[in-house]
């Protein structure tokens, strides 16, 4: 038995069990359908809101899952300002997060355009645009070269490493990829989510770069997915859900390389993750409706930027208890201006103190 997918011999000719994959291939497709009703039915923001936040998630997790953890509202405010969305409370961004940001809005709002191995070569380069990872100095804008040994995914400490997975040679990947983009940019009988899934696979396998080989793999199958959806608004993220469930997603990945070349287990995972991913999104746009009507139903109560910032962080998904400090840090005041925030909020009957009371008051919205 060869030791990784790609010395198969009948490589790439993937092989699974449609009577396997046929019931959660259907709960899939039928949670979409359901999901992109709910979505038309509420307002134009309120759709914008969804993707805007989808868009972020799928950016910070599938970095996340790499390791790199990326400043959130640079994330938003980026996607905010390449997508001419209006929001409040934009913060100027890192050109390592523009860079992220640049890939994931091409593999979305571009979904139709064909995938070339020239715009493969800009998501690498705006992933790394000081052509290093980390300290170390890497080929962007190519294909590695391997002047430095195997391409080789390994873990564990130095004299006790352990080879998880070793790519294909440097010298064959010109026609891997060319053999890999024929394929994805061609027309074929097959469940457009399920080839979302094989594409991740099959990219993952040639691992064509030096680095950034998840992130972009991701992206792909974003790309595939918003094909399926035929609507370049983001509702769901895949990402999201693979960074939740992150040691099952490394785990499929290394068990399917070196099995052959039936790939249903790969296929069956993919699928059950999606699902996840499309659940999420019913609590996103639940609490962005409610949102919505908060905003809504205090329309005609003054309310300061300070007070509209916080807020609003309540409703996106802040992270811990709100204290004094926290909103001082946050709409960069004094510590006797947000107490007054906070007060007149709890005045207007907004805002309650939490049960714990003294040093640890915090607050929530009432």
């Amino acid at each position: 038995m060869s030791l990784y997918l790609y010395q198969a011999k009948e490589w790439p000719n993937f092989k699974w069990n449609n009577d396997i994959l046929i019931q959660p291939l259907v709960k899939v497709r039928s949670k979409q359908s359901l999901l992109k009703g709910y979505m038309e039915a509420l307002g134009f923001s309120q759709r914008n809101e969804t993707t805007l936040e989808t868009l972020t998630l799928d950016v910070l997790k599938s970095s996340e899952i790499e390791g790199e953890i990326l400043n959130v509202d640079e994330v938003r405010s980026s996607i905010a300002r390449h997508l001419g969305m209006d929001i409040a409370g934009l913060v100027p961004s890192d050109r390592n997060v523009d860079g992220v940001v640049e890939m994931m809005l091409d593999a979305t709002q571009n979904y139709n355009a064909p995938l070339t191995k020239e715009r493969l070569f800009n998501w690498h380069s705006a992933l790394f645009p000081t052509g290093k990872s980390g300290a170390y100095t890497i080929v962007t804008g190519d294909w590695r070269n391997d002047s430095t040994g195997p391409m080789q995914v390994v873990s564990g400490a130095i004299g006790k490493e352990r080879v998880h997975y070793q790519a294909p040679d440097a010298a064959v990947l010109e026609k891997e990829m060319e053999q890999f983009l024929e394929w994805f940019n061609s027309e074929q009988n097959l469940d457009p989510v399920i080839k979302a899934s094989i594409a991740h696979l099959w990219f993952v396998t040639i691992h064509p770069f030096d680095d950034g080989n998840g992130r972009i793999a991701r992206a792909i199958a974003d790309m595939q997915l918003t094909r399926a959806d035929a609507d370049k608004r983001r509702f769901y993220s895949m990402s999201a859900q693979i960074r939740l469930e992150r040691k099952g997603y490394y785990d499929i990945l290394e068990e399917t390389q070196k099995a052959n070349l039936d790939i249903t287990a790969w296929l069956n995972w993919f699928l059950n993750c999606l699902y996840g991913a499309l659940e999420h999104t019913e609590d996103i746009a639940t609490r962005i409706v409610k949102k919505t009507e908060f905003w809504s139903h205090y329309n005609t109560i003054e309310i300061n930027e300070r007070q509209r910032l916080l807020i609003n962080k309540l409703f996106d998904g802040f992270y811990g208890k709100l204290h004094t400090s926290k909103w001082a840090k946050i709409a960069k005041c004094s510590h006797d201006t947000a107490l007054r925030d906070i007060q007149d909020l709890i005045d207007k009957g907004i805002f309650e103190k939490e049960v714990a009371g003294g040093r640890s008051t915090s607050y929530k919205l009432k």
